[in-house]
């Protein structure tokens, strides 16, 4: 299983498809699974850079265009579908190329990460609390309940902390308790695609142009 991870513009879409065309030479095949949270979504093409048909050079790929904009991602579901296709191509003989920018995907995909799941009163009450109070009153909550967690999630980032608030909720546990160490599920080699910073910027930058030219406005309206 190869893993190719980086940042926006890297170039990581291109290399993964390359790979599995070297990949499906040499051995039973390779297709690539997607790993960008924002490409599981119809629709939104231009905006998230996702690789047309005649980019994609023949190679299939695998959570595309899986859901509608109105819907949330979930990435426990996420893990489901991309672990299904992984075990599906090991189990005939193909090499799964992981590819995407959503780190939380690609350790769900490969990591052995169990996710606490939710509750939607526990989830409603929260959320109406930091809408109310801000999030500072419930930081100093999460220091007393977790002093860990609260040293690692800034005291204005809301939504994570009521995302810990709740697992410690659900759970019983201090939500660091839930937090696995990198163990991995599959043999795996990731690649990290590094770009000098200077080069990046001019990258995304000729990226944005394009994607105004090819119709971002009209893709966002509809």
């Amino acid at each position: 299983m190869i893993a190719v991870v980086g940042a926006t513009a890297a170039g990581k879409s291109d290399l993964a498809v390359e790979l599995a065309l070297r990949l499906g030479a040499a051995s039973g095949g390779a297709e690539i699974i997607n790993a960008d949270s924002m490409q599981l979504y119809r629709g939104m093409d231009i905006g998230t850079a996702k690789l047309g048909p005649a980019e994609r050079r023949g190679v299939f790929h695998h959570l595309l265009d899986v859901w509608d904009v109105t819907r949330t991602a979930n990435v426990a579901e996420y893990q489901e579908l991309a672990r299904a296709r992984i075990d599906e191509l090991r189990s005939r003989g193909a090499a799964p190329v992981l590819v995407g920018g959503s780190g939380l995907c690609v350790r769900a995909a490969l990591d052995e990460l169990d996710f606490p799941g939710t509750d939607p009163a526990i989830r409603a009450r929260l959320e109406t609390e930091l809408d109310d109070r801000g999030p500072e009153p419930l930081h100093a909550r999460l220091a007393e309940r977790d002093p860990r967690a609260a040293e690692a999630i800034l005291p204005g980032n809301g939504r994570r902390i009521v995302r810990a608030l709740e697992v410690i909720e659900l759970t019983g546990r201090p939500f660091t308790a839930t937090l696995p160490e990198h163990t991995s599920r599959y043999p795996c080699v990731q690649i990290g695609v590094h770009v000098p910073r200077p080069e990046l910027d001019a990258r995304i930058e000729a990226r944005v142009d394009r994607m105004w030219r090819a119709g971002l406005v009209e893709e966002v309206r509809a």
